[in-house]
């Protein structure tokens, strides 16, 4: 998906518009205000407020899986594969935090893309579950549920967000912790 440089701007403003007033909230009379142009001007650049939801969660989506596939062809001992997916999902979602924060709350308002959208999430899932469950079984580690591990490491990492712009220390130091508290909580005294 290749923006050109008006629909960049729109994106940008209209982040700024979900994260104040949510998306159902914003109208394009909002975002075409925010921008100062007519609200029919807006449309020779974009199809609907949704399509702009569109650009973020699937953009979003991609990230996720450009750098879940890097890990997975990457070369190298288990546990440094699980460390290295906990630091590339987490950049996805640190590199811009409201739109992490669109992307984990407003995807439900997707109409037309919503099943297409559901099925990547699934996918998606399905793969991080797959990664794990190949570095467990190489460890030797036991995993009683790969789906539950799963979805808990995915949801601690995708809501991670919220406390990072809360804090005032670095996001190496958070991203430590983050790490030390996944691999300790789940692999206990297993290390």
């Amino acid at each position: 998906m290749e923006l050109k440089e008006k629909q960049i701007k729109i994106l940008e403003v209209a982040v700024e518009l979900f994260k104040e007033k949510g998306y159902m909230g914003s109208s394009v009379r909002d975002l075409a205000t925010r921008l100062n142009i007519k609200a029919a001007s807006l449309y020779a650049h974009i199809r609907s407020k949704e399509e702009i939801l569109e650009w973020i969660c699937f953009g979003v989506a991609h990230d996720f899986f450009k750098e879940l596939q890097e890990v997975k062809n990457i070369k190298v001992p288990p546990q440094e594969k699980l460390n290295l997916f906990l630091d590339k999902h987490l950049s996805v979602v640190l590199k811009n935090r409201d739109v992490t924060h669109i992307y984990s709350n407003e995807w439900k308002h997707l109409e037309e893309r919503l099943p297409e959208f559901v099925e990547l999430r699934k996918n998606y899932q399905r793969e991080v579950e797959e990664l794990i469950t190949e570095i467990y079984k190489t460890q030797n580690w036991e995993l009683k549920s790969p789906a539950f591990t799963t979805r808990f490491i995915l949801h601690t990492l995708n809501n991670s967000y919220f406390w990072f712009k809360r804090n005032t220390e670095s996001t190496f130091e958070i991203t430590e912790e983050i790490r030390e508290k996944l691999l300790y909580g789940l692999l206990g005294n297993q290390k």
